[in-house]
């Protein structure tokens, strides 16, 4: 079966890269930029930062900033009507992975028509986005390298996964001095985030070897550096390996899939509205654990890349110390455990459980765990 490997056609790392994509601006032609972000980042000035640029090579601009951290399709249908009596021809998305994916969302409604709601799943669309080009200012998501994004469905209170070739962004823009100094919290969250999707991407069905290099060399550099960035936000060759880190995850989990933390993760940032890096980060150790009994022979791999020692050893022994990494990694860098710490007390774990199977995540699992497993996994963190 061949194999189709999806990234965006220009990708722009390292330090100092976000003033070197202006001519690439100009190349395509582009005169004026819807800029999709959120409050936050707009009075911190890093917004600020990205409209120079533009001025720089004259293109003009129209700022929307209303983006949510779990964004919504309020945000995405605001934002539709704000572009279309805007004069924009192109998206400039500025955030993490939520202003990525509201404008992800936010271009494909503008060339195809409808409601978002109507893309939730797989390919749902026709013709391709708006041109976006994605200035990412977190290192976790890959949002701004990948074919997916999540949009949060306020009435259902589930976060609609869609994966859709005609949402990759036409540029994307990685500059660790735009993550310089970020709070520890989020740092570590979206950290986590790409260690989640580095492992997922290698342990799912639909790896191949150019996933497994990927991924496996996200997972080492994760080790080294997210602990790194944690300690010091200011530590600027941390921040830019776990630059790396992000495109490394993104080409893995892009092309190979994720699996059942995902699936899990994303109901409980729909119901809760909880940050998504810190759920996979809580979960994370629990679903491989249960991958680990189906399927432990991918944990080897992983093992020597986080950096134990793999001679004489099993594959479940392999697994079992992998999964003890996960827990001292994320404890390190001070992630929570439970969900009580976050205040959630009154879990509907029923609904939790039912959407997480329906997730578009669930099928890239190497098992399918029935409802009653999913709940046993949701109670193991409240």
């Amino acid at each position: 079966m061949g194999r189709v490997v999806y990234v965006p056609s220009t990708n722009l790392m390292g330090r100092g890269c976000l003033n070197e994509v202006g001519p690439f601006i100009q190349d395509l032609g582009f005169k004026k930029a819807f800029v999709v972000t959120d409050r936050f980042l707009n009075k911190s000035g890093i917004v600020g930062k990205v409209l120079s640029v533009l001025d720089s090579v004259g293109v003009e601009y129209q700022v929307y900033d209303q983006v949510k951290p779990n964004p919504t399709t309020v945000n995405v249908h605001d934002g539709v009507d704000s572009y279309k009596d805007s004069g924009c021809d192109f998206i400039v998305s500025v955030g993490g992975g939520s202003p990525q994916d509201a404008a992800k969302g936010i271009g494909l409604v503008l060339t195809n028509g409808g409601h978002v709601k109507e893309y939730e799943g797989v390919g749902k669309t026709k013709n391709k986005s708006v041109p976006i080009v994605a200035i990412n200012t977190t290192a976790g998501t890959s949002a701004e390298y990948t074919i997916n994004y999540v949009i949060t469905d306020e009435e259902r209170q589930v976060k609609m996964v869609m994966v859709d070739k005609n949402s990759l962004v036409t540029i994307s823009v990685n500059d660790p001095e735009l993550m310089v100094g970020k709070p520890a919290d989020l740092t570590a969250a979206t950290g986590i985030d790409a260690l989640t999707h580095a492992i997922e991407a290698i342990v799912t069905p639909g790896a191949f070897p150019v996933t497994d290099a990927t991924a496996l060399a996200a997972v080492e550099t994760v080790f080294k550096y997210l602990p790194r960035a944690v300690k010091d936000g200011h530590d600027i060759e941390a921040r830019e390996q776990m630059v790396y880190v992000m495109f490394l995850a993104g080409i893995a989990f892009n092309n190979a899939g994720l699996g059942f933390v995902h699936a899990m993760a994303h109901q409980l940032g729909g119901v809760y509205d909880l940050p998504h890096g810190v759920c996979n980060a809580m979960l994370l150790p629990i679903v491989e654990r249960e991958n680990a009994k189906r399927d432990p022979k991918k944990f080897r791999a992983i093992a020597k890349a986080v950096g134990l020692e793999v001679v004489g050893k099993t594959d479940e022994e392999c697994a079992g110390e992998v999964i003890e990494a996960i827990k001292a990694l994320s404890k390190e860098v001070g992630i929570p455990s439970k969900l009580s710490e976050l205040g959630v007390t009154d879990v509907d774990l029923e609904k939790l459980a039912d959407n997480a199977l329906k997730d578009a995540c669930a099928p890239g699992n190497p098992f399918m765990p029935t409802k009653e497993e999913v709940v046993l996994m949701y109670k193991e963190i409240l």
